[in-house]
């Protein structure tokens, strides 16, 4: 069996999705999870130099490193479908891939083919959320799902009920990836690329959904608190419990005001609402 080249990725685990997202765009497609980074390969020629410039790009803020080794050739497909199993969240919501058999025992389900590992419910910040969404009302409220990744909070959005979804992510990749997701799960969302600082949106929300890192958040919260709708709930991952407290004094300094947290393995979640 012929080798293949192995990337080892060691960052700043707060970083893990967004730097999985930046090899995506650059043509690696699969992804495992480590405790202090990740491992990526792929099946086409890997330019290093894009590899490089993502490594440079993050560097500072995320510490991240590589090294390359040679590996025997895997069926990628088949260490996925091995590895990947479903996620219940709440008992009452399961994402599985199409390869798993149904559970009607669960209301609502989500179908997500893992292509990438983020943005499938096995990250603690994307259960958080979810977790939380279903203890919010969602009958005809309009809905953003800021750095929207796979779109499966847009997908369960949609499953509970929401009139209207909207979805961006700062990464051209997600088109694809989300309008598949969402055939697949018969939901329909406006779809756009860019950061909630420069894209333009033509309403106001009622729930606003952002699973990005901490230093992120504390740029876009006021932006955040621009588009809500009066009374509408704002709800924030993607950081460390011990970072609550000054993603929370950002939130308040824009008018908001915390109702609800939750904690994961260290992650946090948080849910403000307009005063």
């Amino acid at each position: 069996m012929n080798n293949s080249q192995q990337f080892n990725i060691l960052c700043n685990v707060a970083f893990k999705e967004i730097l999985m997202a930046e090899f995506a765009a650059i043509g690696f497609d699969n992804f495992q999870e480590t405790n202090d980074g990740f491992i990526t390969n792929s099946d086409t020629n890997v330019d290093l130099e894009q590899v490089d410039g993502i490594i440079i790009r993050y560097n500072e803020q995320s510490g991240v490193t590589y090294n390359i080794e040679e590996v025997a050739k895997k069926n990628w497909n088949k260490e996925w479908e091995e590895s990947y199993s479903p996620i219940i969240v709440s008992d009452k919501c399961i994402v599985r891939a199409s390869f798993h058999p149904p559970q009607p025992e669960y209301p609502i389900e989500i179908i997500i083919t893992p292509k990438m590992s983020f943005g499938t419910g096995h990250h603690e910040t994307t259960y958080l959320i979810m977790a939380a969404q279903l203890t919010i009302d969602h009958t005809n409220k309009v809905v953003l799902d800021a750095g929207c990744g796979t779109g499966i909070l847009s997908i369960l959005a949609g499953k509970l009920g929401a009139k209207s979804l909207t979805a961006y992510d700062n990464d051209e990749w997600v088109l694809d990836n989300v309008q598949e997701n969402l055939k697949n799960n018969d939901t329909q969302s406006k779809i756009l690329v860019g950061t909630v600082q420069k894209l333009e949106f033509n309403e106001e929300f009622d729930i606003i959904l952002a699973n990005i890192n901490k230093n992120v958040l504390l740029i876009d919260i006021p932006f955040y608190a621009k588009l809500l709708n009066k009374g509408g709930s704002l709800l924030l991952s993607g950081f460390y419990q011990n970072d609550l407290e000054e993603i929370e004094i950002s939130a308040t300094g824009s008018g908001l005001r915390l109702v609800k947290t939750n904690t994961k393995n260290d992650w946090a979640m948080a849910q403000f609402i307009t005063n």
